[in-house]
């Protein structure tokens, strides 16, 4: 499908970004190229470049300035197809450039002159919508656009402050983003982009009467982009619903990332110091996170291991 778009895009009129002179690429700031290992979910592409999309040159010198060489396999499948207005529903792993394969092309489809929010980004954690909000900023620092980022837990008169001004992109939570909605503060009535990442949390039971109530603030005419990496039942149900002949995208066929390997270990609770003790001394093991399920435990663990001469 990809090929195919890139092949009819073609045709059409190309602007500043589509010229063969490609002298401008000289005078970026790019940084060196990334010399590391890179698995198949990111090298099996069918060798599109991001000139091939047709894209807005200072979206291109926004993306190349972020160390960006090619498209990864799920960019060239997503892009072309987004950048029509289809819906998409995306099936990709973690760590396969998935965030950047939205945000192009929603990016790509906002109106700088029109001062009105015309894209709304759900995640389901403030910490993607912080991470999610910085790719925007990065990708489309060129470009004039002025991005939000809001999540629950912070305080409302800031957003509402910030509102006055011109957004056009707002990253959040459904929760906060209903708040201000609702409130009349965030005028979603031009946000003609919807896009949902992590799509199965969206859709728990958490978060689907919020996602329902949301929909009913922006237009009937909208684009709607569902990401995630697993498809539970509950999405199915709302791409029946609130989806128009979506374009479906698989790329998976496992959820770990190729070129991963998965460990456990079963030891007993005052076992477990001893057992990453002996990992680390026995393995070549340059960086590691480890997860706890309490923030005392964190405390505990961090103090243990520093004990025992890790940085």
């Amino acid at each position: 499908m990809a090929s195919e778009l890139a092949n009819q895009l073609e045709g059409t009129t190309l602007n500043d970004a589509t010229a063969t002179n490609n002298d401008w690429k000289d005078g970026l700031n790019q940084p060196a190229k990334d010399g590391r290992q890179q698995t198949e979910d990111v090298t099996a592409t069918k060798g599109l470049e991001f000139e091939d999309f047709y894209l807005k040159r200072e979206l291109l010198m926004g993306i190349f300035e972020a160390g960006f060489e090619k498209p990864s396999p799920i960019q060239e499948e997503t892009i072309p197809v987004a950048l029509t207005g289809r819906d998409v529903l995306a099936r990709a792993k973690n760590g396969t450039g998935k965030t950047a394969a939205f945000v192009i092309p929603t990016l790509e489809r906002i109106n700088p002159k029109l001062e009105k929010t015309q894209a709304l980004l759900l995640v389901p954690t403030r910490e993607l919508a912080l991470q999610t909000s910085q790719v925007c900023k990065t990708l489309g620092k060129h470009l004039g656009i002025n991005v939000m980022v809001t999540t629950g837990g912070t305080g409302l008169k800031e957003d509402i402050m910030r509102l006055n001004d011109t957004v056009h992109i707002i990253v959040g939570t459904p929760g906060r983003i209903l708040d201000l909605a609702s409130k009349g503060v965030a005028d979603l009535t031009a946000a003609h982009t919807f896009v949902m990442d992590e799509a199965d949390k969206l859709l728990s039971p958490e978060f689907t009467i919020t996602i329902e109530q949301l929909l009913q603030f922006h237009p009937r005419e909208r684009q709607v982009m569902l990401f995630s990496a697993t498809f539970p039942i509950v999405v199915k149900s709302f791409k029946d619903k609130h989806m128009r002949d979506p374009h479906e995208i698989n790329l998976m066929d496992e959820l770990t990332l190729r070129g991963i390997t998965q460990y456990y270990a079963f030891v007993e609770e005052k076992q477990k110091v001893h057992c990453l003790n002996t990992l680390f001394s026995r393995l070549q093991i340059n960086q590691s996170i480890i997860f706890c399920n309490s923030t005392t435990r964190v405390e505990l663990l961090a103090k243990k291991i520093t004990e025992l001469g890790y940085s």
